[in-house]
């Protein structure tokens, strides 16, 4: 049986560790977090006009 080779960990390359897959430390994770919290990450998509954002709280509230 073959073992698949363990991915490193995506902020500092080092081997991950099984309490923080697919992290290596905490330290990582927390800084993956403030990554997303500070918007270092983005889904692409086309930018919504303000007309659509008005219109999506408005149905949000029914």
């Amino acid at each position: 049986m073959s073992t698949k080779p363990q991915k490193p960990c995506p902020i500092c390359k080092k081997p991950r560790s099984e309490e923080h897959t697919p992290f290596c430390s905490t330290r990582c994770k927390d800084r993956d977090l403030a990554k997303w919290f500070g918007d270092g990450y983005a889904v692409p998509a086309r930018p919504a006009s303000p007309e659509e954002i008005a219109s999506a709280d408005w149905d949000a509230q029914d």
